[in-house]
C-alpha cells in the first residue's frame, strides 16, 4: 500500500482542507465530529477533488483514525515533540501519532508559538521529527498585529524570515505543506484583504519554488472560502472554529472542490 509521501507528489495542484479541533472536544465528542463530517461528505457527495485532514487531540486520534480508516479524509496531530523518544511528561512523539493512525501533524501553530514559546528552531526541529516518522508536516507561520500595521512590507519580511528558521533541511513538497495565519485574524473574525492573502501566499510560494501548498488559516468560514481559497497561491485552509460544526466544514471542503475541479 502506497503511503501518503509517496502519494502527495502527485497531489500539489489539488486543494487540501485542514481542520484543527484544538483543545475544544473530548473523547466522544471527537468521534461524533468525525463521523458526522464522514457522513455529511457522504451525503453531499464531495468528490476527490480535493484533500481532507482532521486534526483531533492526541487522546481521540486513534478513535478517529479507526472512524476514518476506510474513508478518503486522513488524520492528523496538533503537534508533536522534536526527539523520538524521552522524558517529556505531557509530550506527543511524531511516531506516536503515526502508529495511532495519523498521517499529517501541524507544527508551529500560532498557540504554541504564544503560549508556549516556541522559536522557529523549535519548530524546525518538531517538523524534522515529523518528516523522520513519515509525517506531512504542516508549517504555520503568520504575523501579529503589532507587525502587520506597520505595513505589507514588514509583514512579508517577518512571515519570510519565519519561514525560513522553520523549514527543515529535507524539506520538499512531499513532505511539507505551510500554513499562513495571520496571527491577529485568528478566531477574531477579522479577515486580511483578498489582496493581502493573496500577495503573501505570492510571497511565500515564490521563495518555495512553488511546488509546495500553501494554506490560509484565519476565519475561514463557509462565506468567505470560496472567494479566498479561488486566491491565486491559495492552496486549501487550515480551518479552526468552523471545523467544529460538519455542515459548515464539508461547505468549506465543497467550495475546495470546486476550485480543485477548476485547477
Amino acid at each position: 500500500m502506497q503511503s501518503v509521501l509517496e502519494t502527495t507528489p502527485h497531489m500539489k495542484n489539488k486543494p487540501l482542507i485542514i481542520g484543527n479541533w484544538k483543545m475544544k472536544l473530548g473523547h466522544k465528542a471527537s468521534k461524533d465530529l468525525a463521523s458526522s463530517i464522514l457522513k455529511a461528505a457522504k451525503k453531499a457527495n464531495l468528490a476527490k477533488s480535493y484533500d481532507m485532514v482532521l486534526c483531533p487531540s492526541s487522546t481521540s486520534t486513534a478513535a478517529v483514525a479507526k472512524i476514518l480508516k476506510e474513508s478518503s479524509i486522513a488524520v492528523g496531530g496538533q503537534d508533536c515533540h522534536w526527539e523520538k523518544e524521552g522524558a517529556h511528561t505531557g509530550d506527543v512523539s511524531a511516531d506516536m501519532l503515526k502508529e495511532a493512525g495519523a498521517s499529517y501533524v501541524i507544527n508551529g501553530h500560532s498557540a504554541r508559538r504564544m503560549e508556549h514559546f516556541e522559536t522557529s528552531d523549535i519548530v524546525r526541529d518538531k517538523a524534522d521529527a515529523a518528516h523522520r516518522a513519515e509525517l506531512i508536516s504542516v508549517i504555520c507561520v503568520g504575523e501579529p498585529i503589532n507587525i502587520r500595521e506597520k505595513g505589507d512590507d514588514e509583514a512579508e519580511k517577518f512571515v519570510l524570515k519565519q519561514l525560513k528558521k522553520s523549514l527543515p533541511e529535507k524539506s520538499q513538497p512531499s513532505n511539507t505543506v505551510i500554513a499562513y495565519e495571520p496571527v491577529w485574524a485568528i478566531g477574531t473574525g477579522r479577515t486580511p484583504t483578498s489582496e493581502q492573502i493573496a500577495k503573501m501566499h505570492g510571497v511565500i510560494s515564490k521563495y518555495l519554488g512553488g511546488e509546495y501548498r500553501v494554506l490560509y488559516g484565519g476565519s475561514l468560514t463557509p462565506s468567505n472560502a470560496k472567494k479566498i481559497l479561488a486566491l491565486d497561491g491559495v492552496a486549501g485552509g487550515l480551518i479552526g472554529g468552523a471545523s467544529l460544526d460538519a455542515d459548515d466544514f464539508c461547505q468549506i471542503a465543497a467550495c475546495a472542490e470546486d476550485v480543485g475541479k477548476a485547477a
